[in-house]
């Protein structure tokens, strides 16, 4: 089965097609298809790119940025960018505090913040989970007193991905204590990470990486004009937000571009002299998964097509738990087409082992956090089990 656009939506992939394989950087795109990080200067770099030409943040509202596209539209965009290798737009700014300030920051608010946002111009980092917070969101202890036209923020956050880039951050904080219901007593605050009193710290991850850090608040001094919405309104605030950062969760186009470099790579190296491609069991796990993400693909696309008035289909819980699922097959699949070279994952650039194999093992146990972020798999699985199978 193959998806059949209509000659207008040809023409929008085409457009698409065409933009991102030839205004973003092919240094840019190269290292992204290499599976190597990106600094911070590059993701400035691709998102401003994008921005210029009006497709940084096109689910925005058209005053703020946006185009009015079809969620179609949207689906085509969002693949045609996995596909050119090129960077999306960072989430926190587009698809996280975006969304919220354009829906309910004051006009202000939005003036100052919504285009440097879309721009990059200002980093934004999240503080949501905290050490006893993280599942549990509603139970965080980060605490925001009102001090006439001020607040005092103190506490702690962890998993602050990217948090050694931001400029800002967007912050659950409790404000009320003694709420009859702990979601009731949630605030969302906005305030500079180099702010006195904040400290950040690196968190190490399992693939040597620095991508997440903790956050520590003392006695954080944070304008009230900083506070998004209503005082005690956050987690209204944090479910939206939290709905945003779902958007996209299943990149098919990754996923295949992913296994078309292992079907590569399959084809060089070698086992018991043949090409390990020709083994009739890695050549059936390989055709196993691209049937799993046609499956995905086609399941995208009925949700895309049976999404209104911006909500989210039921089954958009199936694309985060299936995406996710095989995304996490793909980096396996490419270790263990490498082998024993996967195990040369921080050798140097005059290593005889090829880069793809070094960055093999890296790149599998980063992607263990897929299951996790945006509500982890088993979350999903009880949507599933309540919103569509009925139990």
């Amino acid at each position: 089965m193959r998806l059949h656009l209509s000659p207008e939506d040809q023409a929008f992939r085409e457009e698409m097609r065409t933009f991102f394989t030839t205004q973003v950087p092919q240094s840019i795109r190269d290292r992204v298809a290499a599976r190597r990080e990106l600094s911070k200067d590059q993701l400035v770099e691709s998102q401003r790119a994008l921005n210029a030409a009006g497709l940084a943040v096109p689910h925005w509202p058209v005053e703020w940025g946006g185009r009015g596209w079809t969620p179609l539209q949207r689906h085509i965009w969002h693949e045609e960018m996995m596909a050119a290798a090129v960077p999306p737009p960072l989430a926190f700014n587009t698809s996280m505090v975006g969304p919220v300030i354009a829906s309910f920051g004051n006009q202000e608010q939005k003036e100052r913040f919504l285009p440097a946002t879309a721009n990059l111009d200002i980093w934004w980092c999240q503080g949501f989970s905290e050490p006893d917070a993280g599942s549990d969101l509603a139970s965080l202890r980060t605490t925001a007193v009102r001090d006439g036209d001020t607040y005092v923020v103190n506490g702690q956050k962890t998993w602050t991905t990217l948090g050694q880039h931001a400029d800002w951050i967007f912050c659950l904080v409790r404000t009320n204590p003694t709420a009859d219901k702990r979601q009731r007593g949630i605030s969302f605050l906005l305030f500079p990470m180099d702010s006195p009193g904040v400290t950040l710290r690196p968190i190490e991850l399992i693939d040597g990486g620095h991508e997440v850090n903790e956050v520590f608040f003392e006695d954080v001094v944070v304008p009230a004009e900083n506070l998004v919405g209503e005082e005690n309104r956050g987690w209204d605030y944090a479910k939206f937000l939290l709905g945003n950062e779902r958007v996209g969760v299943a990149p098919v186009a990754m996923i295949k571009r992913l296994l078309a470099q292992a079907k590569e790579h399959a084809r060089q190296v070698t086992a018991g002299g043949a090409p390990l491609a020709l083994d009739p069991l890695m050549a059936a796990r390989i055709a196993e998964l691209e049937n799993e993400v046609l499956a995905l693909e086609l399941t995208a696309i009925r949700v895309v097509a049976n999404s209104a008035d911006g909500k989210p289909h039921p089954a958009s819980s199936v694309l985060k738990l299936r995406g996710t699922e095989l995304q996490q097959a793909a980096t396996e699949l490419l270790v263990d087409i490498a082998g024993p070279l996967s195990l040369a994952s921080f050798a140097g650039e005059g290593s005889e082992v090829p880069d793809w194999a070094r960055v093999a093992t890296p790149n599998y146990l980063n992607y263990r956090k897929a299951s996790i972020y945006g509500g982890s798999n088993e979350v999903q699985r009880t949507i599933i089990a309540g919103s569509i199978l009925g139990l």
